[in-house]
């Protein structure tokens, strides 16, 4: 998976025109999380662009990588990167949590082409992914099996059980992606219910362990990368990521995990009916790095 240096400039624009549509999206909806989709858009635009071995117009091709979202509360950024790579128009992005929208608040399966999984229950999405991941060994196939997950799910006692059970089954297929944001719908983790050390823990598991900032997107391709050299055992990147990367008022702040624009009232945010305003022009300007087209 070689990365040159125009394609990580087109992944690094692409991860923020990914932001700027999943804060438009949340926007029209008036529903739905914020800090986790904003976190994790450096590294659904590897995937959707670099990583995956994929076909956006023949979403059910048999041959392809799995991704499993096991935290279905981030599908904003699923669904605006699957948009951009081609397996629907972007302008259904405006339907986000809508009646009869086939992008529901956690993902539906039937509904959406290119969903593997329906996502709801936190802890689950592990287990589902050693299913896929051994049907995948027992079939003699080469396509391999991505899951990922949030820090906070790691509190369900059900997401040990499958780390137990993939590490002793040894699926060197399956990859899977924490996004170590250190916040959760409450608080942070290591207040609620203290994680660390998340890398010893794993490794007793019988994983190989991988640590990268989750915002360096050359860094998460390698890790990937690395992840498909190990032979005898799976792999877990613990990815260290801001929650509301990119817009100044959210990143941080885990009363950002649930609330969108406009909706959400954290102090220190500007006042609602500015929230989505000033999200945007952050996004645009990088944080006032540059000059804002209104300017």
């Amino acid at each position: 998976m070689e990365l040159h240096e125009s394609k990580l400039k087109f992944l690094e624009e692409m991860a923020n025109i990914i932001r700027q549509d999943i804060i438009h999206a949340l926007i029209e909806a008036k529903s739905g999380h914020s800090a986790g989709p904003l976190g994790m858009a450096d590294i659904f635009t590897a995937f959707y662009f670099h990583i995956l071995n994929h076909r956006p117009q023949e979403p059910l091709w048999e041959d392809r990588d799995r991704l499993i979202l096991s935290n279905g509360h981030i599908c904003p950024v699923r669904y605006v990167a699957m948009a951009h790579a081609g397996y629907f128009q972007i302008e259904e992005l405006k339907t986000l949590r809508k009646l009869n929208s086939r992008l529901q608040g956690h993902p539906h399966r039937t509904a959406l082409p290119g969903v593997e999984t329906t996502s709801g229950p936190l802890g689950s999405g592990l287990s589902q992914s050693i299913g896929v991941a051994l049907a995948a060994r027992l079939d003699a196939k080469k396509h391999r099996v991505y899951c990922l997950m949030s820090d906070g799910e790691l509190d369900s006692g059900n997401s040990w059980e499958a780390f137990m059970l993939a590490g002793k089954m040894k699926l060197n297929n399956l990859t899977a992606v924490i996004d170590r944001n250190n916040i959760q719908i409450d608080g942070y983790t290591e207040s609620i219910m203290p994680l660390e050390p998340l890398r010893e823990k794993f490794e007793s598991f019988r994983w190989h362990v991988i640590e990268v900032d989750g915002h360096n997107i050359r860094a998460f391709v390698d890790a990937v990368s690395e992840a498909k050299a190990i032979y005898e055992k799976p792999t877990v990147i613990i990815a260290h990521t801001i929650p509301g990367k990119g817009v100044s008022y959210m990143e941080n702040r885990y009363e950002w995990h649930g609330n969108p624009p406009g909706v959400g009232n954290v102090s220190g945010a500007p006042p609602k009916e500015k929230q989505g305003e000033v999200a945007l022009n952050d996004l645009r300007t990088l944080g006032g790095r540059i000059k804002s087209e209104h300017q």
